[in-house]
């Protein structure tokens, strides 16, 4: 179960923040907890956690966002993937989440906004030139934080992802959107320095460091690419 905590300190977002993304998969991390891979990944240099889980419910979400919360929220903003009950729910434990991430087809932004309040760091992922026409529409009132640019290659940790972009396709998405945007879908070290080149304020990484024998390391070999 988790308790009271401390508020995170972490909502002013900063592009910065961006920089080293982890998104937690539970069966990937296997046979360690979420929790331990996303505490050794931040000690390696992730900058932000978003806590994805597509096959458990809003109980275990909660709980497991809260143990995830409790380990490094204090030291990186910590989102939750779609849910925005499960945010507030954590929110009204003392629990130290900065915000939610949410898809195309889960709840529009403005009631996002509206649900959580101006303080919540919120994340969009955007994919086609008509849904980056959407999201500049969301700017102006300040709905949206960044967007989350992907897939931009093929993956198995989200199997319903759109057509895969590749670095060019990356290139051309990011030059229509007007917020720090991370590029997400299998990015490997070794697409780092053309995605930043392209335009990326940073790299959302999945199987890279969850599935990894130990994520502290695989998160160290990013950021030494990345730097800052």
């Amino acid at each position: 179960m988790c308790g009271g905590g401390p508020v995170s300190t972490h909502n002013r977002f900063s592009a910065d923040d961006l920089l080293l993304y982890l998104v937690t998969d539970t069966e990937l991390s296997a046979p360690h907890s979420v929790a331990e891979v996303v505490e050794a990944a931040v000690a390696g240099g992730v900058t932000m956690v978003q806590v994805r889980s597509k096959t458990v419910g809003g109980r275990d979400l909660l709980d497991l966002t809260c143990q995830v919360a409790r380990r490094v929220g204090h030291r990186v903003p910590v989102l939750v993937d779609d849910r925005v009950d499960v945010y507030l729910a954590a929110r009204n434990r003392g629990e130290a989440v900065a915000g939610v991430h949410v898809g195309q087809s889960d709840l529009p932004v403005r009631d996002v906004r509206a649900i959580c309040g101006p303080e919540a760091v919120v994340g969009l992922s955007a994919a086609t030139p008509e849904e980056f026409v959407a999201l500049d529409q969301q700017l102006p009132t300040g709905l949206v934080n960044y967007a989350g640019i992907g897939a931009v290659h093929a993956t198995q940790t989200k199997p319903d992802h759109p057509e895969p972009l590749g670095v060019e396709g990356f290139a051309r998405a990011r030059s229509l959107c007007s917020v720090p945007a991370v590029a997400i879908g299998g990015v490997k070290v070794q697409d780092i320095t053309p995605l930043m080149e392209a335009g990326a304020d940073g790299l959302a990484v999945v199987s890279g460091i969850c599935a990894a024998d130990d994520p502290q390391e695989a998160a160290r070999s990013y950021r030494e690419v990345i730097g800052r």
